[in-house]
């Protein structure tokens, strides 16, 4: 009957116990090196004679406080049982089995209970993609508020997940893909049958599917990026059609003032006694013809 043996950050004791004898030290290290001091996280699945070593992580999303960790989950196949050491983030919560555990039958081969675990993430990430979408979406209400330094910061923030989150999922859909083309089986070992391998199949189309929102997701950003770009360089181009109407409606006044700032003696109007107001008329005759002209022609 196969088992599935779970551990949350155990001691080199505890592994030793539950891992198989022919564990190589190295990975043994592997397996008991806290997250956070993990000498190699990129998700990977390898083949060592009679058993299968392999890293994923899950990509978790916190919308609340906008941002996205990694889990850690490590495994060990073998013929017999499937292990998997779940590894701590500092100050966050480690990835749970629990959900693929009982999906699991007693009767089943352990690669299939691999399969459960590998298809949770793979439904993890979709979820994500999800979530981040959704953050997509508020990005956009920010731009319509005018919240630019909101959406800068934002916009950088959903660029840095996007390119980590690109180098996780790449390798993780590889090494399923390794799976379904039968590449990670062992000579005299068959780890990986082949009705097992077909299940596969269905997680790297959720993982395929992934990469697929991925991408569009980056896509999203980008189109929301040049959106604000055009937002601002349209806000300035108003800001200067704004400066250059009043600028216009001051011009003739500003020359009438000039040419009488002169003060030249052979000026009539200087000496008559309508000469002050019919220059105030002037004035403002020509701002009101410029401004009917201008409201006109739906310049404001």
């Amino acid at each position: 009957m196969a088992e599935w043996i779970d551990l949350f950050d155990p001691t080199e004791d505890e592994l030793r116990a539950k891992a198989p004898k022919s564990l190589h030290p190295a990975a043994l290290r592997l397996l008991v090196t806290p997250h956070e001091r993990a000498f190699d996280t990129r998700p990977r699945i390898e083949t060592h004679g009679d058993y299968v070593f392999g890293v994923l992580l899950v990509a978790v999303a916190v919308p609340a406080e906008d941002r996205v960790f990694y889990q850690e989950i490590d495994f060990v196949l073998t013929e017999e049982a499937l292990l998997t050491v779940s590894k701590t983030p500092p100050g966050e919560h480690a990835f749970d089995p629990k959900d693929a555990k009982q999906a699991c039958e007693p009767s089943e081969h352990p690669a299939m209970y691999l399969y459960r675990l590998v298809d949770g993430v793979a439904e993890r990430y979709l979820d994500l993609l999800d979530d981040l979408i959704g953050e997509i979406d508020e990005v956009e209400d920010l731009v319509e508020a005018g919240l630019a330094q909101d959406v800068r910061r934002r916009l950088t923030e959903l660029r840095r997940d996007f390119l980590h989150l690109r180098k996780t999922l790449g390798p993780t859909r590889d090494a399923i893909r390794a799976i379904v083309d039968g590449r990670l089986s062992s000579e005299g070992v068959d780890l990986f049958p082949r009705e097992v391998e077909l299940h596969f199949a269905d997680a790297y189309d959720k993982l395929l599917r992934a990469s697929e929102g991925l991408d569009l997701s980056r896509d999203l950003v980008a189109g929301v990026r040049d959106y604000v770009q055009a937002k601002l360089a349209s806000d300035q181009n108003d800001v200067v059609k704004r400066l250059t109407i009043i600028a216009a409606i001051f011009l003739p006044p500003t020359f009438i003032v000039g040419v009488y700032g002169q003060n030249f003696d052979h000026m009539p109007e200087l000496h008559w006694r309508f000469g002050y107001p019919l220059v105030l008329g002037l004035i403002g005759t020509a701002c009101y013809a410029i401004h009917r002209t201008l409201k006109r022609n739906g310049w404001l």
